[in-house]
């Protein structure tokens, strides 16, 4: 089985296919490399695609201590997948917690990505509810390590973000419902912890997220309530970027809109490599807050 090792020597198991301009897919907390299934088969006809499990993650190495789960360690992980494979620079496209990690790439190291899309990404950070989130990340972690991950899967899996997958594709809820249920519990457990319940809200970093020059696509469902403010917020910090907006969904953009995720980001990575996804124009930014 293929792995990247990284700095700290942990093991990543990684999936590729496919040739031409790479893209690196990032997965989200309830996911793992088989989330990018549908992008694997669409995107491998024009694209040397990437996908891999995140420590912590099977095949992936699970590793023993809590602190190797930061997110600071989720980032160079990125980074360690593209430097195993010799990629100099790839479109980083993540999804929640693999949409905060695109974003730390593009803020530590913006010269190793061509674009960044950042789908459901930073929830949690709105101010009122960072406390809530973190509390809530405690929790969810204590519950893996005391029932596993079969149990929390009936739980966490079914929360209010995912419930529009569940009533627009029973089936293919059921396989996400059934994939995040097989993960190493002590591996959730830590990631719950340290990165999702220990992350810094994405507002924190808005001075230097001002400065990323790079083409970004934010993507969010209109019924993924806690990822919509942040979206907007990304959207008028980034000054290379768009905001798709999907209707009638929840949090698993690319698995609950295949179809729509895939032209979508086709349309973005066609536009960025054409040289035609450049920064707002000042002039139609309206005077105000």
């Amino acid at each position: 089985m293929p792995h990247a090792v990284t700095k700290d020597r942990v093991r990543l198991y990684y999936e590729e296919a496919g040739s031409g301009t790479p893209i690196l897919f990032v997965h989200e907390f309830a996911g793992d490399y088989r989330s990018w299934e549908p992008q694997m088969r669409f995107f491998t006809r024009r694209h040397r695609c990437i996908c891999y499990s995140a420590r912590g993650y099977t095949p992936s190495d699970v590793p023993a201590s809590s602190g190797a789960y930061t997110y600071e360690h989720f980032r160079d992980d990125a980074i360690a997948v593209l430097d195993h494979l010799q990629i100099e620079k790839a479109h980083i496209v993540g999804l929640s917690m693999g949409g905060y990690t695109t974003l730390q790439v593009g803020l530590r190291y913006p010269s190793r990505a061509l674009s960044l899309t950042m789908a459901g990404a930073g929830s949690g950070s709105e101010r009122w509810y960072t406390e809530q989130f973190r509390k809530a990340s405690q929790e969810t972690a204590a519950q893996f390590e005391k029932v596993g991950s079969v149990e929390v899967a009936k739980t966490y899996g079914r929360g209010p973000s995912r419930i529009p997958f569940a009533v627009k594709d029973p089936r293919g809820f059921a396989e996400f419902a059934r994939m995040l249920s097989e993960h190493d519990a002590k591996g959730s457990a830590n990631t719950m912890r340290n990165f999702q319940g220990g992350r810094p809200s994405i507002y924190d970093f808005e001075k230097d997220i001002r400065r990323i020059a790079l083409p970004a696509l934010i993507v969010v469902g209109d019924e993924d309530d806690r990822c919509i403010e942040p979206a907007l917020f990304l959207k008028k910090t980034i000054a290379a970027s768009g905001l798709a907006v999907f209707p009638k969904s929840g949090h698993a953009a690319n698995l609950e809109e295949p179809a729509l995720f895939n032209r979508t980001l086709a349309d973005f990575i066609s536009r960025v490599e054409g040289g035609m996804w450049p920064p707002r124009d000042p002039r139609s930014i309206s005077p105000g807050p």
